[in-house]
């Protein structure tokens, strides 16, 4: 066989090696309260469990049956709940109160649009139904305004720290003339935002702010958690709040040994750092996104096993 010249073979590239996964994770967030939490209290020792779980369809039943079907495969409730809704949706569907029936808390993710034009006023008569929309629940909320408002790709509605500071600042305002008081404010930006530095310039103050928050993936990066977020972990335990994962997840090109002994040391980094009051797991694969971007773990036994055992250990069981 004639030889082309300047062909050569191309050897699969090596996967990245492992992260250290098995080290005592750092203790820096040590601080356990007890916190001003706003009405949804943080619990005294340990922390609260929750979930989004993307519903097969999106309706009120759809929403229930992914709950319910969590749940029944974790083999206890929730305590939080994580719901996203844009900025024109209410709080107060027939979900959420079957949902706060049961005992859980909601966490409210809620896509707040174009800062300047909030600030300006153009959204005050939507922002007004929201808030008597949530006094109506009748239960303590927890409250993130556009939660991840640091990310470049929000640059173009957030504009910049301060304008988005001024949009919630604004938000507050108008719930505080709707005399709505059930709600915890949270403020949560992404772990890359504390790792870039420009986080921080988007947080409105202690004065406004019950718990703070953050988003946390081992997405494109297979790090532990405690390093993904070490950055944040460092500036939140300057401030007198407790802590909400908000988000946090592992994806599923790490493999499910990975995923496992990812979602353990986890479990050991939470506990370490008992400021951290609440963690919230990302239970989807999201459509049109890659192996990097996918973190449903029900399908996976040896992952699904490592979360299941953090649910059932006493410090998760509040």
């Amino acid at each position: 066989m004639l030889a082309l010249a300047g062909c050569t073979s191309h050897p699969k590239p090596e996967p990245p090696p492992a992260p250290d996964l098995t080290s005592p994770p750092a203790a820096v967030a040590v601080n356990p309260g007890p916190f001003e939490a706003g009405p949804v209290d943080a619990p005294t020792s340990g922390a609260y469990v929750g979930a989004w779980i993307k519903p097969a369809d999106l309706s009120d039943k759809g929403r229930l049956r992914a709950v319910d079907s969590l749940e029944d495969d974790l083999g206890r409730p929730l305590d939080i709940v994580n719901t996203y809704r844009r900025f024109e949706q209410l709080v107060g569907t027939d979900s959420d109160y079957e949902l706060l029936d049961e005992g859980a808390t909601l966490m409210v993710s809620w896509a707040t649009g174009d800062n300047r034009s909030i600030t300006a006023g153009n959204y005050d008569r939507l922002i007004h139904k929201q808030a008597r929309a949530i006094k109506a629940v009748d239960a303590p909320v927890l409250l993130r305004i556009r939660w991840e408002m640091d990310r470049p790709n929000l640059r173009a509605t957030m504009w910049s720290g301060p304008d988005y500071i001024a949009a919630y600042e604004h938000i507050r305002e108008i719930f505080a003339e709707e005399h709505t008081r059930n709600v915890s404010w949270v403020w949560c930006p992404t772990a890359e935002g504390f790792t870039r530095g420009d986080a921080p310039a988007f947080y409105p103050g202690d004065d406004q702010v019950d718990w703070t928050c953050v988003d946390v993936y081992a997405g494109n990066a297979f790090q532990p958690i405690g390093a993904l977020m070490g950055p944040f972990l460092q500036w939140a335990a300057q401030r007198p709040k407790p802590i909400i994962i908000g988000e946090f997840g592992v994806a599923r090109a790490w493999g499910s040994a990975g995923r496992a002994a990812w979602l353990s040391d986890a479990e050991r980094t939470f506990k370490a750092n008992p400021q951290i009051k609440a963690v919230v797991y990302f239970e989807s694969d999201p459509d049109g996104n890659g192996p990097n971007q996918q973190f449903q773990l029900t399908g996976d036994e040896p992952a699904f096993d490592a979360f299941t055992k953090l649910t059932e250990d006493p410090y998760f069981n509040q």
